[in-house]
Order: structure tokens, then sequence, then C-alpha cells
């Protein structure tokens, strides 16, 4: 079973804290305080993952509200796979990993975007990437 890594959890704490900021400076908002809580026990167990049958209701629904805002798919429709790469030269996912993509839970979404994005070889994260960051000035050259 995928667990969740620290960085999500953060992720969704910081975007939780865009939304709902403390009014009085020394509460926190229901959703981040249930993130909160699981975030404190995941560093003091000096742990870098979370099971998801670890959250709390309140906080899974927290962190799945972060998650309804991510990408669903590193997909950029140059599917490699197709033509019988073992790794998607577009994305980086693996054969299987396209192929079952919308079983997969957000957890093993969420692991396999790790990996890739860690990886960093994939098309997504290089050719494209750059050409998206210059905002289109490459192309006027």
């Amino acid at each position: 079973m995928a667990e969740i890594h620290i960085a999500d959890l953060e992720a969704a704490i910081n975007w939780w804290r865009e939304r709902a900021p403390a009014g009085d400076g020394l509460s926190l908002a229901p959703p981040l305080q249930a993130l909160a809580e699981l975030y404190g026990r995941l560093v003091w167990a000096r742990a870098i993952t979370v099971p998801p049958e670890a959250f709390s209701a309140e906080a899974w629904d927290a962190w799945l509200a972060w998650y309804e805002t991510t990408p669903d798919t590193p997909c950029i429709a140059i599917c490699s796979t197709s033509q019988g790469d073992a790794v998607c030269k577009g994305c980086g996912r693996s054969f299987d990993e396209v192929q079952h993509w919308p079983a997969f839970s957000p957890a093993q979404k969420r692991a396999v975007w790790r990996r890739i994005s860690a990886e960093g070889s994939a098309w997504r994260f290089n050719r494209y990437a750059e050409r998206s960051a210059v905002g289109g000035a490459s192309a006027s050259k």
C-alpha cells in the first residue's frame, strides 16, 4: 500500500494556511489542526511517510481537498509506452502505471508523482518544462 510522503503533507498544510488563516493568530482552523496533529506525530516518529489509514477522517478530508488541486496525471500526450517502451519518455511512468492509472488511489498516484519528479528524466521535466518556463519566448527566435 502506498503511503503519503511528508512533503505532500507539508504542501497540504501550506495550502490550507493560505485558505484558512488563524484569525486570532493562536488557533488553527479545523482542517489545519487535523493535518498538523498528523504532521507532529510523523515528525516525532522521525518518519517521512504515513499510511492513509493513520489519517483521522478530518485530516484525510483536508488532505484530499489539497490533492484535488494537484494535476491528476503526469501525461503530456506523448506516450511512448504505446510504442513498446517499458517507461514512457513523455511522463516517466511505467507501462503498468499508465495502464492502471485510473484505478490508482490518491496515495499511489502521489507516490508515482514523487518518483518521476525525483528522477526528472522524462520529457515532462526537461524539454517541455524549459519551453513553458520561457513562456513561448523561444518560439519567436
